[in-house]
């Protein structure tokens, strides 16, 4: 290839390119280090000049513009255009990996008048050294094609042995096995806080994205807590990824969901779950109205109306103070500012009448002790139909692969292909099912106790103050939102099942207060209910 130069004298001044095609080969081997070291004893050789000095530790594949270090270089020679440069090469493999880049690359620094140098190639402009430049440029792409598929073949492997290859999500680590293999390990407190969100969307603790956003803002520790928080994008990849239920589903190299080697942060039955609240409901935007400020905004609803209250801070001549209200057009109580001591007061004094006595706090863990003894030898028995089942899915599925065989519509073996992931999905979530059938993860202390706490005094948990766990709250007591009239206060409460339980058995032997509206009132006596 001619070399077209803007200067007949022969250039005194180098530029150096060192590249490595990964960050830990810098100074590994041929790293950026020697190479810059055996490029200088080069120029100090050939008596040029070094003016600076442009590594690149990023491979680019064929494409030189991807490489941010040569395209500086590139734009060096454009803002010293009245200058000519020798560019110094450690390795012609250095300067490009491919055939068709490799000869455009040369053209860029023909036509700003570089002159190209290599330490172990001498690039020479006539017809018998331009074959055979091409052929060490195919040469090259050759191997870095080869080495490409080596790279992918290595990684089919692991992923067919059950290993996450991939950077560790969030929750996870790598560390090396005993057979000296990268392996995830939980990462600490960011595994319990992926833990904690996973299940808690899965039960219904988190209604939406949104919450679990608010709480993990909580945490600044956590690694996907930036400066704006955690964003909608990672809270909507960790819902759905399987790697947290211990599974693996790359496309192309995996058919569908396929266990993995690493250790579950939870059960594939939790992580469906997930799935299918993902599936069956739209998640909400982030909202700020879920600002921890006003922790009853969206629950309470406005009595006269019955749509749901906002609530905001009203500035006076020297603070802002808050209040609750409905904004809903046409209602008679719209914009009637109701102050934010009064409302939620009036609500705590609601949740201490939901305390029973320690005589029926008693029965009710008596009770649960019994079913948790019931549903242990019940267990016993599910196993066997879960093993039943598991085999009717393996039939199916062999049935199947057969049908896939002797299909010749390609429409018709995608059909079967999707139907066959289903059904190995199904089967992983039994084979979980049935490992665990009656062996519980852990006892009845470790896995009641918070719910016994929350049943001897609800108001304990929203006394507590944190947001997440007070909007969890307003879920368990009350089945239905409270509607609230300013003048009269909370209107009859929609008990949910455990509390409705605990007060009918307190009303017995008053051991708790009854609420007015526990039953329903009659027609000839309307029952309201006031705080006072």
């Amino acid at each position: 290839m001619k070399t077209v130069s803007k200067f007949t004298i022969q250039p005194t001044k180098a530029l150096i390119y060192c590249r490595v095609s990964a960050p830990k080969q810098k100074t590994q081997g041929s790293g950026l280090e020697s190479q810059e070291e055996r490029c200088r004893q080069y120029a100090v050789l050939k008596g040029y000049s070094i003016e600076a000095v442009f590594p690149d530790d990023v491979s680019g594949g064929g494409d030189y513009f991807k490489r941010p270090g040569l395209v500086a270089l590139l734009d060096y020679l454009d803002q010293h255009a009245d200058e000519t440069f020798v560019v110094v090469f450690d390795d012609l493999k250095r300067f490009a990996r491919d055939r068709e880049f490799h000869f455009k690359l040369r053209q860029e620094f023909s036509s700003r008048g570089a002159v190209v140098e290599c330490l172990n190639y001498r690039f020479d402009d006539t017809p018998e050294g331009e074959f055979t430049e091409t052929i060490f440029a195919a040469h090259a792409q050759l191997e870095r094609k080869q080495n490409q598929r080596q790279v992918i073949q290595r990684m089919q492997v692991c992923v067919e042995a059950g290993r996450y290859i991939f950077s560790p999500p969030v929750g996870y680590r790598y560390e090396k096995n005993e057979h000296g293999k990268k392996e995830l390990v939980p990462d600490g407190e960011n595994a319990r806080l992926v833990i904690e969100v996973l299940e808690g969307f899965a039960s219904g603790r988190f209604q939406n994205q949104s919450e679990i956003r608010t709480y993990l803002g909580r945490f600044p520790d956590f690694k996907l807590n930036g400066p704006r928080g955690v964003q909608p994008t990672s809270v909507t990849s960790m819902l759905e990824r399987p790697v947290y239920a211990g599974l693996i589903n790359i496309k192309g190299w995996t058919d569908g969901l396929q266990k993995a080697s690493h250790r579950p942060l939870i059960s594939i039955e939790t992580w469906q779950r997930i799935q299918d609240r993902l599936a069956g409901k739209a998640v909400a935007p982030f909202r700020k109205n879920l600002h921890e400020t006003f922790p009853l905004r969206g629950f309470v609803t406005c009595a006269a109306c019955g749509h749901p209250m906002t609530a905001a801070l009203s500035k006076g001549r020297s603070k802002y103070y808050p209040y609750y209200f409905c904004q809903t057009k046409d209602c008679p109580e719209r914009r009637v500012n109701i102050p934010k001591a009064k409302i939620e007061g009036e609500f705590e004094a609601l949740l201490r009448t939901l305390q029973p006595t320690k005589k029926l706090y008693g029965l009710v863990q008596a009770a649960l002790r019994q079913l948790w003894q019931a549903r242990l030898e019940t267990e016993g028995n599910q196993k066997k139909a879960l093993q039943a089942k598991r085999e009717k899915i393996e039939r199916e599925s062999t049935q199947i692969i057969e049908r896939i065989v002797d299909a010749s519509s390609a429409s018709l073996i995608t059909a079967y292909e999707s139907k066959l992931e289903k059904l190995q999905a199904k089967s992983l979530l039994l084979d979980e099912k049935i490992a665990k059938a009656g062996q519980p993860v852990r006892t009845f202390d470790e896995i009641y106790r918070t719910a016994c706490a929350f049943l001897s005094n609800p108001w304990k948990l929203w006394n507590s103050g944190r947001f997440e766990e007070r909007r969890l709250l307003l879920r368990l007591v009350f089945s239905a939102p409270l509607a609230y009239s300013k003048n009269e206060g909370y209107r009859t409460a929609a008990i949910a099942e455990p509390m409705r339980l605990l007060a009918s058995l307190g009303a017995g032997n008053s051991g708790m207060v009854e609420l007015g509206g526990i039953e329903p009132p009659t027609s000839c006596m309307p029952c309201k209910r006031s705080t006072n």
